[in-house]
């Protein structure tokens, strides 16, 4: 995890807020850092959770959350992490007998009409069981990389909003845990429903963390601009600016945050 970020955010390991549903937006650039340093910070803070991968393989996740003090691989085995490989997965579907299988496959919407993730919630659902051994986490974390790849694999918009909807009743309301989403978009893009989904969850959202491509293009000492909207601040009335925005370089194991051009290389 980043510590820059946490102290952006107020956020600690050893009392991390809970039934929060926090939104990851990218917009023309590669906001995966964000992703990258709430599953290490909510490993770290003892919380069990469920990731719905459907970006990268296993290996990839686990390769960055290495460099930031984590083993996915370690979580894993004790049962504090449950890892969905959507990529694997959905090769199941296309090139086995997935169908012929016990256990149903979450993602065999895919052969259907693409309107039953009922099989994908139930997974979430289950995963989210206290584990075999007895031993007790802080509470639950579902992360999603990124619910706008179930629109391009066929499923329909109110499905995936559905889904979300269950998935928040579940985590946020029931089991008093957390949502992490990081969905893409593109200021040029034709994709309406992306579009819509990413505006549908930022209405939900109670934080939202928004990455964006700098406008003057590529700058090798500022990567992106950070966008950070805290809608419980503004609600409860709080002294904090409820938007603030930063700009931010990427380094091999850090992240560094400045104000908008007050970094060392344009003064």
């Amino acid at each position: 995890m980043f510590v820059a970020l946490n102290e952006l955010l107020g956020l600690s390991v050893e009392q991390p807020e809970r039934s929060k549903l926090i939104l990851l937006c990218a917009t023309q650039t590669d906001a995966s850092f964000l992703l990258h340093h709430f599953l290490s910070f909510y490993l770290k803070a003892g919380c069990k959770v469920c990731f719905l991968a459907f970006v990268q393989s296993f290996s990839h996740y686990n390769s960055v959350a290495q460099k930031l003090g984590v083993s996915l691989l370690t979580a894993k085995e004790q049962n504090q992490l449950v890892f969905f490989e959507g990529l694997k997965v959905a090769n199941q579907v296309f090139f086995s007998d997935a169908q012929k299988s016990e256990d149903p496959n979450p993602f065999q919407f895919i052969s259907g009409d693409g309107s039953d993730l009922k099989q994908l919630y139930h997974f979430v659902r289950t995963s989210l069981n206290p584990s075999a051994d007895g031993y007790r986490w802080k509470f639950p974390v579902v992360i999603i990389d990124d619910p706008g790849v179930l629109l391009s694999l066929g499923v329909r918009l109110t499905d995936v909003l559905n889904f979300v909807h269950y998935c928040r009743a579940t985590v946020n309301d029931e089991l008093k845990g957390n949502l992490v989403f990081l969905v893409r978009s593109s200021e040029a893009s034709e994709d309406e429903e992306n579009e819509l989904l990413g505006k549908a969850l930022r209405h939900q959202a109670h934080s939202v963390l928004w990455a964006e491509g700098l406008a003057s293009g590529y700058c090798k000492e500022v990567h992106g601009q950070l966008t950070i909207l805290e809608k419980d601040s503004q609600e409860s009335g709080g002294a904090r600016d409820p938007r603030r925005v930063f700009q931010y370089q990427i380094q091999d194991k850090n992240v560094a945050f400045f104000a908008r051009g007050m970094s060392a290389a344009v003064l």
